[in-house]
């Protein structure tokens, strides 16, 4: 049975063997190549954002196994505070079950209720089942960012997508 809650203090060392399992695999999912931060650290990471409104991370568990992570922090710039950015892994063993849509259906309803307009996030261009995941889920493609993330030595590109939260003839910025 899979279940999304929000991400607790205790979840640190599920999330770092999580990170660090993608971060190894061979298709480069994500910009961690083997090691992710401490857990020591990511409790800490954790506890902050459990405490702060413009953040949030959420997880997917499976038989009571976390097996996929969502991470959103809302913009910091004034101008730009009603965009999110999103971060998404998986656990190889879950993929292609539906827990990425159900991940994303919880980051709409996170950003609703915090007067989020739009969702953004990078994906490397190699990534085609991610891509497809978020197109299919309605993000579209806003740009290419050429040598945009140092990745295990390299310098690698990522494809910049988004998600109206809402439509464009909806939005006013003098909202």
């Amino acid at each position: 049975m899979i279940r999304v809650r929000p991400a607790g203090p205790g979840d640190a060392a599920a999330l770092v063997a999580l990170a660090e399992e993608v971060g190894r695999e061979g298709g480069r999912w994500i910009l961690a190549a083997e090691t992710w931060r401490s857990v020591s650290d990511e409790r800490r990471y954790l506890r902050t954002v459990q405490r702060h409104p413009d953040a949030a991370v959420f997880v997917a568990e499976d038989d009571g196994r976390v097996v996929a992570r969502l991470s959103l922090s809302r913009d910091p710039h004034p101008a730009s505070r009603h965009v999110a950015d999103l971060g998404l892994m998986v656990a190889e063993s879950s993929r292609r079950r539906g827990i990425g849509r159900l991940l994303l259906e919880q980051a709409l309803d996170w950003a609703r209720t915090s007067d989020i307009r739009k969702i953004e996030l990078h994906v490397f261009p190699w990534n085609e089942p991610a891509i497809g995941l978020y197109e299919s889920f309605g993000f579209v493609r806003e740009g290419y960012r050429r040598a945009h993330y140092a990745r295990a030595g390299t310098y690698v590109d990522a494809i910049l997508m988004a998600y109206a939260v809402v439509a464009d003839d909806d939005a006013d910025a003098s909202d």
